[in-house]
């Protein structure tokens, strides 16, 4: 089973490490587009109207200067550059060898910059959203849906791929027919409705018991009944949908 995991907006910005280097990563055929989007991001962050483009305030300044310098920044592993609350669940340092290694192998990350990213590709830490529009360009999405979908069915060689990217992310590419997503929903008074920290971190953890207890699914359904023997109350909510209820 592949599962494609949203990046985080803010990263963790390695101490040290290597500079990038794009024929190191995974899915080679990406690299066109990575080398193009890498150009303009580092050309658009030396103007002034970085910030405004990038939807970035006074406070992140910095993010913008190391932007101008994504060829030279240390790198670290993807896994240890992203941030944020579904990362922090997961909880990778804390997960056992074997359980790292299977993530190793079944876990892709979306990315603006980088198209698909795994967790142990190095990466310096950016600051590009996938909702944004880049002068000569145009906006992300529209560079990367030719390309991510064909790497994203490389990468699932046939298995099952459970998509908890976000809707911006999705917009980078389609993953292959059949994937399944999943909605978190938080119930209250007899009413649900997402909430994004509960969405994120339940997200983060899910994933972190399915890479620990080594569970595999070939549909929704064997998926569904995999994280109910699990603990969760999962719903079918469409041939491909899952629901995870919090109450």
């Amino acid at each position: 089973m592949l599962i494609v995991l949203p990046p985080s907006e803010g990263k963790t910005r390695p101490a040290t490490g290597p500079a990038l280097d794009l024929g190191s990563l995974s899915s080679p055929r990406l690299n066109r587009t990575r080398e193009q989007l890498l150009s303009a991001l580092v050309r658009l962050s030396s103007t002034k109207r970085a910030a405004e483009i990038l939807g970035l305030g006074p406070t992140q300044a910095d993010d913008i200067a190391r932007n101008t310098r994504l060829h030279e920044e240390p790198t670290a592993p993807a896994i240890e550059v992203y941030t944020g609350v579904l990362y922090s669940e997961l909880g990778w340092v804390d997960l056992h060898d074997r359980a790292q290694e299977r993530g190793r192998a079944s876990v892709a990350i979306a990315s603006a910059l980088f198209g698909l990213v795994r967790p142990h590709d190095r990466i310096p830490a950016y600051r590009l959203s996938g909702s944004v529009t880049l002068p000569r360009l145009g906006t992300v999405a529209s560079r990367w849906k030719p390309v991510v979908p064909r790497a994203l069915t490389d990468l699932a060689e046939g298995e099952l791929v459970l998509d908890l990217r976000s809707g911006t992310y999705v917009a980078l590419g389609q993953a292959p027919t059949g994937s399944v997503t999943m909605r978190v929903l938080t119930e209250t008074g007899g009413k649900r409705s997402i909430v994004s920290h509960s969405n994120k971190a339940t997200k983060g953890r899910i994933v972190r018991q399915v890479l620990a207890e080594d569970v595999e699914a070939k549909d929704a359904d064997t998926l569904a009944d995999a994280l109910r023997d699990l603990g969760w109350t999962v719903e079918a909510s469409g041939p491909t949908r899952l629901d995870v209820i919090l109450r």
